[in-house]
């Protein structure tokens, strides 16, 4: 009996090669396995990119806040200007008056400077004239005495 059964089942086998059953069934099952890799490949591609999905929105989330940011502090950076503009201005005003009374103060001491350094020059001038009389005295002086003691005066 287990002969005949297994005669039988060669026998089938044969028929459904023949047929063309067998080979259907086999391209079948290939087919199904090919899809079921395709799916998982597609389904792993799709985790690889979740990941940069998630990083990219992460970073476009940043990078809108900091451009918010930014526009917050231009703003607040425009409104601190507009309030201590007049302190500004008033400061300004007092460096340029501390400038001129500076400049001021500077030709002051410039002209007292020359009128001393011209007072010392006549000054000067005045001894020096004075020096250079006293010398034509004692020249004119010198001319007038004896010419005996010249005389005297040089022998010695």
């Amino acid at each position: 009996m287990k002969k005949l059964l297994e005669y039988w089942r060669k026998a089938w086998f044969v028929i459904k090669v023949m047929s063309g059953y067998e080979e259907r069934r086999i391209r079948a099952f290939r087919l199904e396995l090919q899809e079921k890799i395709q799916r998982a490949q597609a389904r792993k591609e799709e985790v690889a990119k979740l990941p940069e999905q998630v990083i990219l929105s992460e970073v476009r989330r940043m990078v809108e806040e900091m451009q918010g940011l930014n526009q917050l502090l231009n703003e607040t950076e425009a409104k601190i200007e507009k309030h201590f503009k007049p302190i500004d201005t008033a400061a300004h005003r007092i460096m340029d008056m501390q400038l001129e009374r500076e400049e001021r103060q500077m030709k002051e001491l410039m002209k007292v400077m020359q009128d001393q350094a011209m007072m010392q020059r006549e000054a000067t001038m005045q001894s020096i004239e004075a020096a250079n009389q006293q010398k034509e005295i004692n020249r004119l002086s010198l001319d007038s005495e004896d010419p005996a003691q010249q005389a005297q005066e040089q022998n010695k």
